[in-house]
């Protein structure tokens, strides 16, 4: 019996898809945009043909990118129209198979070379049994599926050609689309009603098995609703022979937990409520589970449970003196909260900040608080925390839901007044999931905090008589209205002094028990220490001195395992010898003075640092050239100085004719590290002077401040900081703002008194000093 052949073109334009798999005698939409619909607006000069074809996917490693089907579909294009969403509904209507020859790339389409192919199939006893075969197996799979239209069944009763019917039954027939393309590949009819009878086998099997699951499960359910029943006849039977039922004996334990936990009338009644609800879940409901972890958390909360403060201030001062050196803002504001305390009984918990560079001892003061208070430790760590949910929880109706870490972490340590330490809270982010530094604003108010509602526990916590202790490198980052909500404490860098005093008393012990030296008694020298502060860990804290310090350790116990006579004093050729060349350099020391080149003091969020300002000029166009990753504001600061030198330059003795003609560049070194900010002005003013008159700056003379066209100079902030870095650098005299004076205070002694200090209010003052 020959299959009816169709004339076609030798060429056709070719849609190449990857969603379905076209058959012949199919009516199907294709949804394209602009770009693929020149496709078949070109079938117009094809007799309204197209060729479709399927491009298989890329192989799962990535390697090779997905090839188009050697055989496709011939589909006649039958109606063009366009939706609503800017694309086109394309109707097509499959043919018979084709076979790609070979593709050419047209301006906007692409042109196939195609073979139409023509099936043959005898009439026999094997076709007409698999059709008959086919026809019962599809109604049996229709009838544990969903059954097709009566028309549709009515002309599936009618078909006796194998070619058709395997095509029709594959589209019903819930295939993936690598089989699809199979059973259009395979031209033989009678090998593809076969094909196709393995298929429809397969998914009877398969739909025989869910409905015996599906049964299976309905079973179960019965079972599990007669089980509920038996076990309240049980209950009752247990009731009336005085036994006791381990459910009920459950629910009286928790009864009495929440009768003595102490909660507020509200709360009472709303744990009250939730327990005569749980007493009415089977225990094998997941529900049950939900209900009993929440009144868990209700009956664990410490609700009037406090630790009793400490309140000998002597002792209190002796541990804060114990573990940590210097420190003294911090150390009086804890001694005065304690002292208010053992006045005044109920106050709230202060909210402190604790603002300073890496390594200065933040969070390890906020554990030596809670022991010289005698308070619970509580420590959160917000960095990279981006889920509101963390603070506040999330809402029971969720699987899985949770409280937040505040209630978490106060259920864990059983006393609502302990030190609450959240850490690194400049580094909290925000992104779909909400912003955790608006839920912190309610939590850090102690005039909101005595109300802080949980999502989870959906019931207010007085959280007013815990103290919260911030920490951060620096403040910027943090929104306006939590930064208002904290009582910032600013933490500079240790000076040399006070890092030998550190290592001396603190570290070295630490380090010596930690690498198992306890019994090889090992001491340092005050000038070893010292070297190892200036020449191999120049910073604002002592994290890389505590790490040197150690590696020096480690090196002596590894000489101890190899049979070495153990070393007993580190010296500082010893240091030198253990740990290499110095990483370190006295910058100022070992420089010369040069003309145009000034020393200017910066901050950082790792404390301060020095920096040099260098200033030259060359033949060229009148124009100031500033390098050195440079930000907007310092950019400005550099214009600033140059038009405060061109107005006063008869005054500095420099000739009107000296901008004239001459390209000024300024740059500051390390060029990759960024720059900003408006105090290196009164430094580019020295250096541009400096470089125009021919006079060298005293190398040794570091200078910060901020200046204004008519040559002012004005307040700049982090003093201590960038005078504790300049102090490290070997820098012998200061130039500030005079607006600055009162920040002296804050210098340690010993600092001040190895520094001479100038305060100035105008440019011509520092220019005095500095060339």
């Amino acid at each position: 019996m020959p299959h009816v052949t169709i004339e076609a073109p030798e060429k056709l334009p070719l849609y190449i898809q990857q969603e379905m798999v076209p058959f012949p005698y199919m009516v199907f939409p294709v949804y394209v945009n602009d770009r693929d619909l020149q496709t078949f607006t070109e079938a117009d000069h094809y007799d309204k043909l197209v060729g479709v074809v399927l491009r298989r996917p890329a192989d799962s490693t990535g390697d090779r990118p997905g090839e188009v089907s050697e055989i496709g579909t011939l589909c006649r294009v039958n109606q063009i129209k366009k939706i609503s969403d800017g694309r086109f509904k394309v109707t097509l209507e499959g043919l018979t198979r084709l076979r790609i020859l070979e593709t050419e790339p047209a301006a906007a389409i692409t042109l196939a070379r195609c073979e139409v192919l023509s099936e043959f199939v005898e009439k026999s006893m094997v076709s007409e049994a698999l059709v008959q075969s086919l026809n019962a197996l599809l109604k049996i799979s229709l009838s544990h599926g969903k059954p097709l239209p009566d028309d549709v069944m009515k002309m599936i009763d009618y078909i006796d050609n194998p070619a058709r019917l395997s095509d029709l039954v594959a589209l019903y027939v819930n295939l993936p689309l690598s089989d699809l393309q199979d059973l259009l590949e395979t031209v033989d009819p009678l090998e593809r009603l076969k094909k196709v009878y393995v298929h429809l086998t397969n998914e009877v099997q398969r739909m025989q098995v869910k409905n015996e699951v599906n049964t299976e499960v309905n079973r179960k359910v019965g079972k599990n609703q007669k089980e509920y029943i038996l076990r309240e006849q049980m209950k009752h039977i247990q009731e009336e022979l005085g036994e006791d039922d381990p459910k009920a004996s459950d629910m009286n334990e928790l009864r009495r937990l929440i009768d003595e936990a102490g909660l507020p009338e509200e709360v009472k009644k709303i744990a009250d409520k939730e327990l005569k609800r749980l007493e009415r879940i089977n225990p094998a409901s997941p529900e049950h589970n939900v209900s009993r972890t929440y009144l868990d958390y209700l009956a664990g909360m410490p609700w009037n449970k406090s630790t009793q403060d400490s309140l000998d201030m002597i002792r209190a001062e002796e541990i804060l003196n114990e573990d940590h050196y210097n420190l003294k803002k911090v150390k009086e504001r804890i001694l005065e909260f304690l002292a208010v305390r053992s006045l005044k009984g109920n106050m709230k918990g202060p909210v402190l900040c604790l603002v300073g560079p890496p390594g200065v001892g933040k969070t390890s003061l906020g554990r030596s608080i809670a022991r010289s208070m005698g308070r619970t430790f509580v420590r959160i760590s917000l960095g990279g925390m981006r889920d509101e949910a963390e603070i506040r929880g999330h809402r029971r109706t969720y699987i899985g839901a949770l409280p937040g870490r505040i209630i978490k972490e106060l259920f864990r340590c059983g006393s609502n007044n302990p030190v609450f330490m959240l850490d690194e809270i400049d580094k909290l982010g925000q992104d779909f999931r909400g912003d955790p530094s608006s839920a912190l604003l309610e939590v850090l108010d102690p005039e909101q905090n005595f109300s802080f509602q949980d999502h989870y526990l959906d019931v207010p916590f007085d959280l007013s008589k815990v103290m919260f202790i911030t920490t951060a490198n620096q403040l910027d980052p943090i929104p306006g209205p939590l930064k208002d909500r904290m009582e910032v404490i600013r933490l500079a860098g240790y000076s040399t002094e006070e890092k030998l005093h550190i290592a001396r008393n603190f570290i070295i012990k630490r380090e010596i028990e930690e690498n198992g030296l306890a019994d090889y008694p090992l001491e340092f020298s005050d000038e070893a220490v010292t070297r190892i502060i200036c020449e191999y860990t120049r910073e604002a804290g002592v994290r890389n001195l505590q790490r040197t310090v150690g590696s020096i350790c480690r090196k002596v116990a590894k000489e101890i395992t190899q049979k070495k006579e153990p070393r007993t004093m580190i010296t500082p050729e010893v240091v030198a010898e253990l740990l290499g060349p110095k990483k370190f350099h006295n910058e100022v020391a070992a420089e010369q003075d040069r003309v145009g080149v000034v020393t200017g003091m910066a901050w950082t969020e790792t404390g301060g640092d020095i920096l040099f300002v260098e200033a030259t000029s060359m033949p060229g166009k009148a124009e100031l050239i500033l390098t050195g990753s440079l930000g907007d504001v310092m950019k400005e600061s550099a214009r600033a100085a140059l038009s405060y030198i061109e107005a006063h330059a008869a005054d500095f003795g420099i000739s009107a004719d000296a901008f004239e003609n001459r390209t000024i560049h300024i740059h500051v070194p390390s060029g990759a590290i960024p720059k900003d900010g408006p105090s290196a002005g009164v430094t580019m003013v020295t250096a541009l002077v400096s470089l125009l008159t021919d006079r060298p700056a005293k190398r040794g003379v570091a200078m910060t401040g901020e200046i204004t066209l008519t040559g002012r100079v004005l307040a700049i902030g982090g003093l201590k900081e960038k005078v504790l870095a300049a102090h490290r650098a070997g820098v012998r005299r200061i130039v500030a703002p005079e607006r600055n004076r009162d920040d002296l205070e804050d210098i340690p002694e010993n600092v001040r008194a190895e520094l001479e200090f100038t305060f100035v209010n105008e440019a011509a003052e520092a220019l005095a000093v500095a060339l």
